[in-house]
């Protein structure tokens, strides 16, 4: 299709309003966010921040300095957070917010300028002004600071990481920038969402180390053939996002060839099966809280894999397989007291049967994640969450990956009750 081949018809009616945005999920439902936006060029990108911040479920007000103003229309910022911009200080003291508090402040951009200012308490603009009251309710314990720094790399000087050095010693939560092109670049948009959900959470798996494995773990045939299965590693994918949000320090290990995330978060791709094996086993050594083990393993390689290329044109080719190690099996050995979620699946089989084969693992997992190949249609699939009190069916990859984070916590809180008695 060429893209000049527009037919002149209207576009397909939709319900969602002219300010609506498409809802992706409800992680900051009820949440009220200042968006404070100095004046840097990254202020051009605010109105994509305030509605990545709706996205989510959010209301976002949005303050913004008169030099912000030459890089960003108000209008454009009132047509993204749904209301009127803050621009100076008036008798009704929205700087101060004591009416309708705000559950975090999100400074971004942050220039060099007003990273000092923050510092050593200079509140001579309605962001400042803004933020002086804003890191008081932070040091009470009533909301969080957020800041985006973006600057030329010339900026980027002693005075500098002194300040954030300074802010973040007193809790203001510091966004590392995008390196590109010499400068400190405002980062993706889903990224500062998923930071101020991290800083708004309050579940006990904040800071833990958990693992989350995905894909398929192709092995050779030869220097260019491999075997590699179907999955593609997004209920991984949604698992691991789903921990992100919540505080947890997770890390996806994907294998090659499998669906990439949009979502920013730790990826490390291991390209075979072998790499797949030693990177999930150092992990499990290095302590981990939990492992969820959502990946494809292979069961079956090569028996001796050729190097170079196997010619082509033969009438037929033979292959020796032979068994794989089980990786879930090595890694609870290396974890020691490791929380562990398997994935169960099968083809064919009733759910009855299903349940049985999965509760076999149950006297070394918690929660077996059971699905069958009858269930999975793209995007759409429906698990058995079996644990030893029951079996439980839920349907969405976002709600299993919800579903999963749940049994986490639950692991967690005890641990994290003992912590807070100590």
């Amino acid at each position: 299709m060429s893209l000049y081949d527009w037919d002149f018809r209207a576009p397909t009616p939709s319900g969602m309003g002219d300010h609506d945005v498409p809802r992706v999920s409800d992680r900051l439902a009820g949440k009220r966010i200042a968006l404070l936006v100095t004046g840097g060029i990254a202020a051009m990108k605010a109105p994509e921040v305030a509605r990545g911040l709706r996205r989510h479920g959010a209301s976002v007000v949005a303050f913004a300095s008169e030099d912000a103003l030459h890089y960003v229309a108000r209008e454009a910022l009132e047509w993204a957070t749904l209301g009127p911009v803050v621009t100076a200080l008036t008798w009704r003291a929205e700087h101060l917010s004591d009416g309708a508090p705000f559950d975090a402040y999100l400074v971004a951009p942050a220039t060099h300028s007003t990273l000092a200012k923050m510092a050593h308490g200079i509140g001579d603009t309605v962001v400042t002004a803004t933020l002086i009251s804003a890191l008081g309710r932070m040091e009470q314990g009533r909301t969080q600071v957020l800041v985006a720094p973006t600057m030329h790399g010339t900026m980027h000087n002693a005075q500098l990481v002194d300040n954030a050095r300074r802010l973040a010693a007193q809790g203001v939560r510091l966004i590392a920038p995008r390196d590109a092109y010499g400068k400190h670049n405002l980062p993706e948009t889903e990224l500062l969402c998923i930071a101020v959900g991290r800083a708004l959470s309050t579940s006990a798996l904040a800071g833990r180390r958990i693992m989350v494995t995905a894909g398929p773990t192709p092995v050779p045939i030869d220097g260019v053939r491999r075997i590699v299965n179907r999955f593609r590693g997004r209920l991984g994918a949604r698992v691991a996002e789903e921990l992100t949000w919540r505080g947890a320090a997770a890390e996806l290990i994907l294998g090659d060839g499998a669906w990439q995330p949009k979502t920013p978060m730790p990826v490390t791709v291991t390209r075979t099966y072998d790499a797949y094996r030693d990177t999930v086993v150092a992990r499990a050594k290095a302590g981990l809280f939990a492992g969820v083990f959502s990946a494809g393993v292979a069961d079956y390689r090569p028996k001796q894999a050729v190097s170079g290329k196997i010619a082509s044109g033969q009438a037929s080719l033979m292959l020796e397989l032979e068994p794989t190690e089980k990786v879930i099996d090595m890694a609870m050995a290396a974890g020691g007291a490791m929380h562990t979620i398997a994935f169960k699946y099968l083809e064919g089989v009733t759910e009855e049967e299903l349940i049985r084969v999965a509760s076999k693992r149950l006297d070394q997992c918690s929660l077996i994640v059971a699905t069958r190949g009858e269930d999975t249609r793209g995007t759409e699939q429906r698990a058995l969450l079996v644990r030893r009190d029951g079996v439980t069916p839920v349907d969405d990859k976002r709600a299993i990956a919800a579903a999963i984070a749940d049994h986490l916590e639950d692991l967690a809180q005890p641990a994290a009750m003992q912590a807070a008695a100590e």
